[in-house]
């Protein structure tokens, strides 16, 4: 895989299917995807859960929060049928059964997968070092370890993913919001080398040529999220962007040449 840049899909191929499903997961692969990515918060029961939002409300139709409900009963919940109703021409019958899956169904899916994986902490509570010390339990002992970045937008996780799995990558990741706090670009790679952040992942809006060349010169390789636009794809050769991060990788290689 030394193609540039990598194509990724975000909660799997979440244009075509529900995300973060194990749908969306397959469908990525099976469209030839370089990685995928996803979300993981913890369960009541401390189970690492593949979903996004902290509650059920978009995805699930109700109002139950996922730290109220063990990972088995949000196995029992369909987070299709919303997909199928909103996008019409997209939906299939057969995603009213997609549930929330635990992280390791999604490394199941994922144990003949030789691309990337990016582990998303969704840090929605104070206490993350629960959710580092569960995710870091799952993927311990798997043999996909090597191809997984595990990554956070709440930097702390970064050094505690570290001190568990030291030979884990990680990524720093920054929303366009962060420049409310830090004047300069260039201070982005500072933060996340003190962190002990491996990699760096950035929102398409914070990438200029000036911050990929810094980020290159600290041996950071930069993944951006979420571009749907086909002519990012020249724009990261160019600039040379490790990964794209994307709802539709499907469209996204139709035009990687």
């Amino acid at each position: 895989m030394s193609k540039t840049p990598l194509i990724i899909g975000h909660r799997g191929a979440s244009s075509h299917a529900p995300e973060n499903t194990l749908a969306a997961f397959r469908m990525a692969i099976d469209a030839g995807a370089d990685g995928i990515e996803f979300d993981v918060q913890l369960a009541s029961d401390g189970v690492p859960v593949v979903i996004h939002d902290r509650d059920l409300k978009r995805t699930g139709l109700r109002s139950d929060s996922v730290a109220e409900l063990t990972s088995e009963q949000l196995g029992k919940i369909d987070i299709g049928s919303w997909f199928s109703a909103k996008y019409p021409k997209r939906g299939k019958a057969e995603f009213s059964r997609e549930t929330v899956p635990t992280l390791a169904q999604v490394l199941d899916v994922c144990r003949t997968f030789s691309g990337l994986i990016y582990v998303e902490l969704k840090v929605n509570v104070p206490d993350y070092v629960s959710l580092v010390a569960a995710v870091c339990d799952v993927i311990r002992d798997s043999p996909l370890l090597p191809q997984m970045i595990v990554k956070s937008f709440k930097l702390g996780a970064i050094p505690e993913v570290r001190h568990r799995l030291p030979e884990v990558q990680t990524a720093a990741l920054f929303e366009p919001t962060i420049l409310d706090y830090l004047r300069r670009r260039k201070y982005l790679i500072a933060m996340a080398r003190e962190f002990g952040a491996h990699q760096i992942s950035l929102h398409h809006s914070l990438i200029t040529p000036k911050l990929v060349s810094l980020a290159t010169d600290a041996n950071m390789p930069v993944t951006i999220w979420t571009a749907d636009n086909p002519k990012w794809v020249a724009r990261c050769r160019k600039l040379g962007i490790k990964a794209l991060i994307t709802n539709d990788p499907a469209k996204m290689l139709a035009v990687h040449h």
